[in-house]
């Protein structure tokens, strides 16, 4: 005998439920609300709701466990898109990292982005207080960005001067800056690919 089709719903929504430990209990009760009309309308033809219409629903969206990650995912990037921080931007970008390939990349190029930005930041910020700070041509080819824990000037010359505060600012506020942006574009494109697989329908 073939299961009901509205119990095989509710197995899985209730399988999906349990992944979205830390979400509150209201937007909980809305996202299942959500899912169950989506799979519904995908599975349902006039009145009629047949067993195998439900289990090619089901199969598109994929195993309950993903579509909670998804969730997650989503209310993550969302706080992210609305704070507009880098952290925020970097825990959404992590949470992403722990779903896919692209998002570990997505997140390397994010961490190399900051990291750049606040050392040449940190540098313009620190070279009033220690002459050692600043961007140094050790030989004809290598250059370091020295933020005062090693002596370079042995090696060799300081290109910047005191210019390395001006510098510094602009270079470390606008790569943080377009990291920002650069990591807020790739969350809005993941929620969109995210929506268009659970709804089945495209979004800008």
């Amino acid at each position: 005998m073939s299961p009901d089709p509205k119990e095989t719903i509710e197995h899985y929504l209730k399988q999906m439920r349990s992944g979205l430990r830390g979400v509150a209990e209201a937007q909980v009760a809305d996202i299942v609300e959500e899912l169950r009309s989506h799979i519904l309308e995908r599975a349902q033809s006039g009145d009629v709701l047949s067993a195998p219409a439900v289990d090619a629903a089901l199969r598109s969206l994929g195993r309950p466990e993903e579509v909670a990650s998804l969730y997650l995912a989503e209310n993550v990037m969302a706080e992210a898109e609305s704070s507009r921080m880098p952290w925020s931007v970097l825990r959404g970008i992590f949470y992403w990292a722990t779903l896919s390939v692209k998002g570990a990349v997505v997140l390397m190029i994010c961490l190399v982005g900051y990291l750049f930005g606040a050392a040449f930041f940190i540098a313009a910020l620190a070279k009033p207080f220690n002459p050692k700070v600043g961007l140094w041509l050790l030989d004809n080819r290598t250059y370091s960005l020295a933020l005062g824990m090693t002596d370079a000037r042995s090696q060799g010359h300081e290109l910047l001067g005191w210019a390395m505060v001006p510098v510094g600012l602009a270079l470390g506020g606008g790569t943080i800056l377009l990291t920002t942006h650069f990591g807020l574009w790739c969350i809005h494109r993941f929620r969109c690919a995210k929506l268009k697989k659970l709804t089945g329908t495209p979004s800008d």
